[in-house]
């Protein structure tokens, strides 16, 4: 007698989930195969046309013609695409720097960054990013649109990260930050409370986290943490998997003042003493502060002992609608005037 036992439909509905995991994922392979070569064999037609490129326009005209000839079905021989292939072999230095990156990603995001980056190294910095944050395009167009590589990479940043953390988790820290953070999904309100700001934030948590960078985790909004005969609140706690630290956020919608540096440092102690592990690094910082002078909050710094980091923030220039309708018309104002 055959031992064979009866399936469940639930059991084969799981089996047959499984396959077709198994089958997408597989698929998803092979698209990005096909994408890479495809990026690699453009970049190498650049590479070709940029060393030829003393015979003018004519020449991608010409070229461009005799390969849609060649080839009737493939659609990415137009002349301004393999204009686009020689600018691309121009941004990307080598065959290696273009393995690292930009090779992996889509050729539309590849064709963005062409139009709205300065240099090579944006260029490449964007492309990695991509890779690294799994962004899509529109996700890349809205990073790029908010000046990410400027907030991130060139601003000179207001933290104390390389003197109190041992590298390379100082570099890690330092890179992550930015000045200012754009939360361009919080409508502006006048005036915007500390309470309001963080309402806000939690309830776009997602889009907060895509602002901080990936490795981010939310952990909660006033946080309690007991200290000797006392409850003391932070405002948001995440947690950074890939510094292995947790990185506590202080909001104020005032422009920064000395003693916030000292508050700060004092909840750093705080969870390295009563939440972090001994797996943990150190716990970081990160002052969200209207606005700041420079020179203060660099001198605020200079003795606290705790990663600490101050950055400004800003919200939409549009205001609430809620807001909007509280405000008096034309019409009212004219006829208190007239009063």
């Amino acid at each position: 007698m055959s031992d064979i036992s009866i399936m469940s439909k639930e059991d084969y509905f799981a089996v047959l989930d499984e396959i077709k995991s198994h089958i997408l994922d597989a698929q998803k392979a092979v698209m990005n195969t096909a994408n890479v070569e495809r990026n690699i064999m453009y970049w190498r037609i650049g590479k070709t046309i940029v060393q030829h490129s003393v015979w003018g326009n004519k020449f991608v005209d010409t070229l461009s013609k005799d390969l849609r000839m060649e080839y009737p079905e493939s659609k990415g021989y137009s002349a301004r695409n393999l204009n686009y292939m020689k600018q691309f072999a121009t941004l990307v230095p080598s065959e290696e720097f273009l393995q690292q990156g930009a090779a992996k990603i889509n050729w539309r995001s590849i064709v963005f960054l062409i139009n709205q980056t300065k240099d090579t190294d944006e260029f490449l910095w964007y492309a990695n990013q991509c890779i690294e944050q799994g962004w899509s395009s529109n996700v890349l167009r809205h990073q790029i649109e908010s000046g990410l590589y400027k907030r991130q990479v060139l601003v000179e940043k207001t933290t104390n990260f390389r003197t109190q953390l041992a590298n390379p988790l100082g570099e890690l820290a330092e890179e992550i930050i930015k000045d200012p953070y754009v939360f361009d999904f919080i409508p502006a309100a006048a005036p915007l409370l500390e309470r309001d700001l963080e309402d806000a934030m939690v309830a776009q948590i997602t889009k907060v986290l895509m602002e901080f960078g990936s490795g981010f985790s939310f952990l909660g909004r006033q946080y309690p943490i007991h200290v000797g005969e006392k409850d003391y609140y932070i405002d948001l706690l995440f947690y950074n998997v890939k510094m292995h630290c947790y990185f506590v956020v202080e909001l104020k919608t005032v422009d920064f003042e000395p003693e916030f540096a000292g508050k700060l440092s004092f909840y750093l102690s705080a969870v390295d003493g009563e939440l972090k592990s001994d797996m943990d690094n150190p716990t970081l910082g990160l002052l969200l502060c209207k606005g700041k002078d420079k020179v203060v909050a660099e001198y605020a710094l200079r003795d606290i002992n705790k990663p600490i980091g101050i950055s400004e923030y800003r919200v939409s220039d549009k205001m609430n609608p809620e807001i909007m309708d509280n405000l008096p018309s034309i019409e009212d104002i004219e006829s208190r005037i007239q009063l």
